[in-house]
């Protein structure tokens, strides 16, 4: 029985990233929804894919906070751009890199080609899916990522969630 900006208002001690997903279309609403902390603001109708871009946005935003990432033995930096694993720097491209900050954030969820392709490239991009088959093979070769980062046929990768998580 409560609207948005009040359940905003009780959430926020949390930290937790909102996005109104609303039909109010007015300015004001949309002022009042992000003066109060809202990530973002989308009026219905709107398109899934436009959703996951921006739920992609916040979800970086978010992460650059915390500035470093941990999985197993490797340790990421996301504002040097470097990665670090058992002690010795992991040379990444700076697609790779985001490859494998993006899968890092999504571990254990199978991600399309598709799905990277957007997150990483862009919608506009005019490649093909090889691109992102090329990236994650380099991503697992570079990083020894083996068994850990896994390939599900006719569909896209997976990352397992690592050990110390």
């Amino acid at each position: 029985g409560l609207d948005g900006c009040t359940v905003l208002e009780r959430i926020k001690p949390a930290k937790i990233p909102v996005i109104f997903l609303t039909a109010k279309q007015d300015v004001s609403d949309k002022v009042k929804g992000l003066k109060l902390g809202a990530e973002d603001y989308i009026v219905k109708p709107f398109e899934a894919l436009e959703l996951l871009a921006r739920i992609e946005v916040a979800l970086r935003r978010i992460n650059k906070d915390t500035g470093s990432l941990i999985y197993g033995d490797m340790e990421i930096d996301i504002e040097k751009h470097t990665v670090i694993k058992a002690g010795e720097t992991v040379p990444l491209t700076p697609k790779e890199f985001d490859v494998l900050v993006y899968l890092i954030g999504h571990q254990d969820i199978v991600v399309s080609r598709e799905r990277l392709l957007s997150a990483i490239w862009g919608y506009e991009f005019e490649g093909e899916s090889r691109t992102v088959d090329t990236h994650v093979q380099q991503v697992r070769k570079k990083a020894q990522l083996k068994n850990k980062l896994v390939t599900i046929p006719k569909y896209g990768y997976k990352l397992i969630k690592a050990d110390n998580q």
